[in-house]
């Protein structure tokens, strides 16, 4: 496969268009049309993840955390960005990150610590708006199942846990064709109606293009009359962090020893307990402070993300625990969710998890 190919596995799971304004996922370095020969899944990608690859003969290293945030002015070496650039340039290894598109779709990487946790019941805590269309098409009626068909086989009729949804009425449509145009029904010069049907599904906003594409292969008429709405609905598949619930209540104190052996760290930072069980559970991988307005709306008895600072503790006001359980083991589970995809998609190379421990933060427990 190339590199390309890969890459479209992976965006049809987690469309870059899904990321955030500040991000800077997509491919970083590297050539396309390269063939891949292994590849190498990371959290980060640093210097020593580069070697890595190298040493086992890895041309493409997929990681969540994007090496480059901001513009890069120069290649100099000056620090382990420029220093990691040029190993993977000099040694033809591309890099490639997923991040807030894959911490934004419904099963990406709260979804994953949804599952190491157990959770029942998970679904988006804070779901975007402004990521849902509306097409309106008119179809003549015998045609209308192929065309609806077709459309919800290239994504369309979502909505929360239902699919294939969609609203039709019948009434008659009105044209003319000019000489030029070869009509489906109807002569040239001539007047015509003819019984239509108007079709109205819902489609994500990613999927504009792959939609339209549908429907003008699949509708019969030479030219195909469209609507295209933009909605303000929530798109629940689509947003940040995930809540659900635990099978049953658990203690605060065996709670937290819970979640210190799921993710495996020595040191969880916490607000005062509250001396209630905990059962529904809201989660973020990364950097979730700005979500705890809405765990809170979400009666959430803990929240567990990581990166509060110290004042923010203050804003959970004993609505809510707070878990703060690091950053690198919030997301550490992320490259084997990856890795499991590209396997899961039957891909025709190696796909490796990288042994490099990456996490800069470490514990002195005296």
């Amino acid at each position: 496969m190339k590199i390309s190919e890969v890459l479209q596995i992976l965006e049809n799971w987690a469309p870059p268009s899904l990321q955030e304004s500040y991000d800077n996922a997509q491919l970083l370095c590297g050539d396309r049309n390269e063939e891949v020969t292994k590849t190498l899944v990371t959290l980060d990608c640093t210097e020593k993840v580069v070697l890595e690859a190298i040493e086992k003969g890895c041309n493409l290293i997929i990681a969540h955390h994007p090496i480059i945030f901001s513009g890069l002015k120069r290649l100099t070496g000056s620090s382990y960005v420029e220093r990691t650039m040029i190993h993977a340039i000099k040694n033809n290894v591309a890099i490639y990150a997923m991040h807030t598109n894959l911490d934004n779709i419904s099963s990406g990487v709260n979804f994953e610590i949804g599952k190491r946790l157990q959770l029942t019941n998970t679904r988006i805590l804070s779901p975007k708006s402004n990521q849902l269309l509306k097409l309106v098409t008119f179809v003549p009626t015998g045609h209308l199942e192929p065309v609806r068909t077709a459309l919800f086989n290239a994504g369309a009729g979502h909505i929360g846990e239902y699919d294939h949804c969609s609203f039709s009425h019948k009434g008659v449509g009105t044209f003319r064709a000019s000489n030029d145009s070869k009509p489906f029904i109807g002569q040239p010069g001539i007047d015509h109606s003819e019984m239509e049907t108007r079709l109205e599904v819902i489609l994500p906003l990613h999927l504009k293009q792959t939609l339209l594409q549908a429907l003008l292969h699949a509708h019969p008429y030479e030219e195909v009359a469209f609507d295209i709405y933009s909605l303000e609905n929530l798109n629940q598949n689509i947003g940040s962090g995930m809540i659900g619930e635990l099978s049953a209540p658990m203690h605060e104190s065996d709670f937290l020893n819970f979640i210190s052996n799921t993710f495996k760290t020595p040191c969880i930072r916490h607000t005062a307990l509250l001396n209630r069980p905990i059962k529904t559970v809201a989660i973020c991988g990364g950097s979730g402070s700005f979500l705890l307005p809405q765990a809170i709306r979400a009666h959430a008895d803990v929240f567990i993300t990581c990166d509060f600072k110290y004042h923010e503790f203050f804003d959970a006001d004993d609505n809510l625990v707070i878990c703060d359980v690091g950053h690198f083991e919030s997301e550490q589970f992320t490259p084997r969710l990856i890795a499991n995809y590209l396997q899961d998609k039957n891909a025709t190379f190696a796909v490796l998890l990288s042994e490099v421990n990456t996490n800069p933060v470490h514990y002195f427990i005296s």
